[in-house]
C-alpha cells in the first residue's frame, strides 16, 4: 500500500455517471455516519437507508454499503436496508433484493473469543463480538494501542486467523475476509458487472477496496487524509461524502 501522489478530488457523481454505467461502494462508519467513542454511539442522519435506496436507484441499482459491522447492525442503526450489502468485512454479503451471495460470515472460534475477552478485560479495553470475528477497541485508551496490536496479531496467526487494524480498533477475523474480496463477488454479478467501481472509505480496512477498484477500473476515494493509501481521490470528511453522493 502506499502512493507517491497527494489524491485530489473526484469529478462530481454526475460528470463520472455521464461517462458510462458506475458501481458506488460506500463503508459506513467514518465515511456515512461520523465516528463514535463506541460503536453503539453514532447518530446517522435522518432519513439515511431511505437516502442510500434513492442513490441506488440513481445508479442503476449498483450501489452498496461495504462495511466491518454486521448487516443487522447496521440496520439497527438506520433501518432495512433496500440496497446490497457486504457486512463483516465482506464476509456477510447480499445482493439488494435480500438474497445472499456466499457463504456468510464466519464465527469467530469460542477459544479466540474467549482471550479476547479475558485481554479486553484485563487492559481496560471495550470488547465487541461481531459475526465474523472479534474487536478491542481502544479509542478510549489509545495507549494500549500498540500491545493490543501485536497481541491479536498474534492470536490470530496462532488460530489460523487474520487481524485487521483500523481506527483505535483491532479485528481478528477469518482470513477470507477482506473489502476487496466484496467487491470483486458484486463486480461479477448483474448489475454491477461491467461497471466502472468505485470504493469510498476513511480506514486501513478500506484500502483492499481501494486497490479491487484500481485494478477493475475504477479508483479509491479516501475520506479524511492518511500519508499512504492507493485512493485516487479524496473527500474531506463525512459531510463532503453526502454532498459529493448528493444525499
Amino acid at each position: 500500500m502506499g502512493s507517491d501522489h497527494a489524491p485530489g478530488h473526484p469529478p462530481p457523481l454526475t460528470t463520472l455517471l455521464a461517462s458510462g454505467p458506475v458501481a458506488l461502494f460506500l463503508d459506513f462508519d467514518g465515511t456515512l455516519v461520523e465516528l463514535a467513542p463506541g460503536p453503539d454511539d453514532i447518530e446517522p442522519q435522518a432519513g439515511l437507508a431511505d437516502s442510500l435506496a434513492t442513490l441506488d436507484i440513481r445508479m442503476g441499482r449498483r450501489c452498496a454499503v461495504v462495511s466491518g459491522r454486521g448487516l443487522s447492525d447496521i440496520e439497527g442503526h438506520i433501518g432495512p436496508l433496500k440496497i446490497a450489502g457486504a457486512g463483516s468485512h465482506g464476509s456477510d454479503m447480499r445482493r439488494a433484493d435480500g438474497s445472499l451471495l456466499g457463504h456468510g460470515a464466519q464465527g469467530l472460534p469460542s477459544e479466540i473469543e474467549a482471550e479476547l475477552r479475558a485481554y479486553a478485560a484485563q487492559h481496560g479495553l471495550n470488547y465487541e463480538e461481531k459475526p465474523h470475528g472479534g474487536a478491542l477497541h481502544y479509542r478510549q485508551n489509545p495507549d494500549a494501542g500498540p500491545d493490543a496490536e501485536t497481541f491479536a496479531q498474534e492470536l490470530a496467526t496462532a488460530h489460523g486467523w487474520a487481524a485487521q487494524s483500523g481506527k483505535c480498533v483491532v479485528e481478528v477475523v477469518a482470513k477470507t475476509a477482506n473489502k476487496g474480496a466484496a467487491v470483486k463477488a458484486f463486480m461479477k454479478e448483474p448489475p454491477f458487472k461491467g461497471a466502472t467501481p468505485f470504493f469510498i472509505g476513511d480506514d486501513l480496512t478500506d484500502e483492499a477496496g481501494f486497490e479491487a477498484c484500481e485494478a477493475l477500473g475504477g479508483a479509491g476515494i479516501l475520506v479524511g487524509s492518511r500519508e499512504q493509501t492507493t485512493a485516487r481521490y479524496r473527500l474531506d470528511d463525512v459531510s463532503a461524502v453526502h454532498t459529493w453522493l448528493e444525499i
